[in-house]
């Protein structure tokens, strides 16, 4: 009997026609991180879990795929171990390595590392898959692509409105309408004093990091399991859902977090982004959203979310502001900022709208029919002349029958097709067929070229 085949769930296979679309996304946002002045670097998918855990919070922790060390792992583990309650225990022992949780973590690790050989600012990007042992639904895989962009060395809000630049021309070109969502994680510190629960910051930041998924109902019973009084989760539950704009949120700011100095620099931070913006407008709506928390550990200054607006499906692209994640590695006072694009999520965007350009199924331009040995020693030879001019191109690999050539053409939205029979060798011709269109016309073959470069 047949072994029955399948992949893990959480992942997927992507075809020819997925992985055009992808590359379509991955070029774009490519090619606008280049245009900012961002080089590529790329780290190894799995790391030592000494760098990956304890930066992204006990329920990130939970996430992270554990690889197995190699050989006889369980040679140093007794059999009165193996039980459930000594599972840490064992899993440190048998595993020495994990699987990036995402790319942030071990950039700042690069970083650390070569430390003397990048300059200071380092403006870096990276596009490569990451995984999380999280539960599989719509719009959430255990195997999927970032897109980052981070600069680290600087701690000018100027990189913060960059980013923004960035997010605002990626959507526009992708024809996405979204929404930027800004927050600042120094606020939400002052917050937390200004409701005298500043020792359960981590645990606030991570309820309301959930608001969008689960309510504000579920919110406040999260944050009362973490012994929050009823009176502070009375006194957050108007900054949550408040409906004012960013002018009158941050005159509320000014007056609930004017004991606070962590909060005070947060507003300063806020204001200093929003005066970039109101002397250069994106195209982007941007909202200072007091709910946003950015759940992860690292966090520091400045937080951004991105929401497609037209398709319910969580954040398209994310990031802030970190301090002290180098430090961790042993390098101090070496700011970052960086945001990371979703590309599956944005995939899963555009089809819902329909908004990939028609160019984006082909994957060539002209197909050379083949009616035998002395038509495609021609077919072969203006095929490299084509590809030769940057016209992708192929040549049926057999003689067969007209319509199955025909059908292979259209079955890979391949734009034209060209025929050489014995009358076009005869008067060193070539008979185009536009298959959109289904219109025909006969060229020079030395003017093939020209004929597509127009």
């Amino acid at each position: 009997m047949a072994q029955q085949t399948s992949i893990p769930k959480g992942t997927r296979d992507f075809g020819p026609a997925e992985m055009l679309k992808r590359k379509y996304i991955f070029d774009c946002i490519e090619s606008v991180f280049i245009k900012y002045g961002y080089s590529p670097i790329e780290t190894p998918a799995m790391e030592n879990l000494s760098t990956l855990l304890g930066k992204y919070g006990d329920e990130g922790d939970k996430l992270l795929f554990k690889i197995l060390n190699s050989g006889n792992y369980l040679n140093s583990i007794s059999s009165s171990e193996i039980s459930t309650e000594n599972i840490n225990k064992i899993t440190s022992t048998i595993s020495e390595k994990g699987l990036r949780y995402d790319l942030t973590v071990p950039f700042a690790r690069f970083v650390v590392q070569h430390r003397n050989e990048i300059n200071f600012p380092f403006k870096r990007y990276q596009i490569q898959p990451v995984w999380r042992a999280d539960k599989p639904q719509k719009g959430r895989y255990r195997e999927f692509y970032q897109c980052d962009v981070d600069v680290i060395g600087s701690k000018s809000m100027l990189n913060e409105f960059e980013l923004l630049q960035i997010i605002d021309e990626v959507f526009s070109t992708l024809k996405i309408n979204t929404t930027i969502k800004i927050n600042n994680r120094k606020i939400l510190s002052g917050i937390a004093e200004a409701i005298d629960e500043k020792d359960k910051f981590m645990a606030i930041t991570v309820a309301i990091d959930k608001i969008d998924k689960i309510g504000t109902e579920k919110v406040c019973e999260e944050l009362r399991k973490n012994e929050l009084s009823e009176e502070a989760i009375q006194k957050l539950i108007p900054i949550l859902e408040n409906k004012r704009n960013t002018v009158e949120n941050i005159e509320y700011l000014e007056q609930m977090l004017s004991q606070s100095e962590t909060g005070k620099k947060g507003i300063e931070e806020i204001k200093t982004l929003f005066a970039y913006l109101s002397s250069n407008p994106l195209n982007t709506k941007i909202d200072l959203d007091l709910s946003l928390a950015r759940g992860l550990n690292y966090y520091t200054g400045a937080i951004i979310e991105v929401k497609a607006n037209d398709v319910e499906i969580g954040s398209i692209c994310g990031g802030g502001r970190y301090d002290n994640l180098t430090e961790i590695f042993g390098l101090k006072d070496i700011s970052g900022v960086g945001i990371s694009f979703g590309a599956d999520r944005i995939y899963d965007v555009m089809e819902l709208l329909n908004v990939f350009p028609d160019e984006t199924a082909k994957s060539s331009d002209v197909l050379f029919i083949n009616f035998g040995e002395k038509e495609e020693a021609v077919c072969l030879k203006l095929a490299k002349e084509l590809r030769q001019n940057g016209i992708s191109c192929e040549v049926y690999p057999e003689k067969a029958k007209l319509d199955k050539q025909f059908k292979y053409a259209n079955n890979k939205n391949i734009s034209y097709v060209a025929i050489i029979g014995e009358n076009e060798i005869a008067n060193s011709t070539v008979t185009i067929k536009n298959m959109s269109n289904g219109t025909q016309e006969t060229i020079l073959a030395n003017k093939i070229s020209n004929y597509f470069l127009k």
